[in-house]
């Protein structure tokens, strides 16, 4: 674990957890064995990382937010309060001989959350799915299936609602398939469902 990081003592850290540099761990949050946390993150009260998570750069896990193994959030994520990003498909507790599953009786697939997305408190990611960059997922969501970059998905199940930009506030329709940020300024191509950044 990195020197200038500030793990509270009520908190649950494996020593085999690495913490980058400038992170925070707040009063009982829970850091599994061989998770990796990079630099300048937020891991809020009572929120838990599994083994083996893998959480990137400026990344923000609120309070009570649950990420299972074995997720992979890139930089700049932020996870809102009481989320959850799920592990199983078929989630059992017993095995159909009725004996209490155990870690090898099942395969994990993890949530995979792509640069700069956001996922709004108690949103519900089921295992696999994968949320593009600059994503937002609204509060209260159930993310079933793949979520394409810059997409606002809502509801339940989550379907899209709307394009957000980097800045996350809805863009502008301005015809023809180009889309402008109300913030920053910045335009963007939407090209048979996808939409990406217009180049200058």
């Amino acid at each position: 674990m990195g020197n200038s990081m500030r793990v509270e003592q009520s908190a649950d850290v494996d020593e085999r957890a690495v913490i980058g540099p400038g992170s925070t761990v707040w009063h009982l949050a829970q850091v599994r064995e061989d998770a990796v946390i990079g630099a300048d993150c937020i891991i809020g009260r009572g929120a838990y990382v599994g083994p083996g998570v893998r959480i990137g750069d400026r990344v923000k896990l609120q309070n009570h937010a649950l990420v299972y193994e074995p997720a992979v959030l890139e930089d700049g994520v932020f996870v809102g309060p009481a989320a959850v990003l799920t592990n199983d498909l078929y989630p059992r507790s017993v095995d159909p001989d009725g004996r209490l599953k155990r870690g090898d009786d099942w395969h994990a697939k993890g949530v995979t959350l792509r640069q700069g997305c956001s996922i709004g408190g108690r949103a519900v990611l089921v295992a696999g799915v994968t949320v593009g960059r600059w994503a937002l997922v609204a509060a209260g969501a159930v993310v079933h299936r793949d979520v394409p970059d810059f997409a606002l998905v809502a509801g339940v199940p989550a379907r899209r609602i709307k394009w957000v930009g980097r800045a996350g506030e809805p863009l502008t329709d301005e015809g023809n398939g180009r889309w402008r940020c109300p913030r920053t300024g910045e335009g963007y191509l939407e090209i048979n469902g996808t939409l990406r950044e217009a180049r200058p």
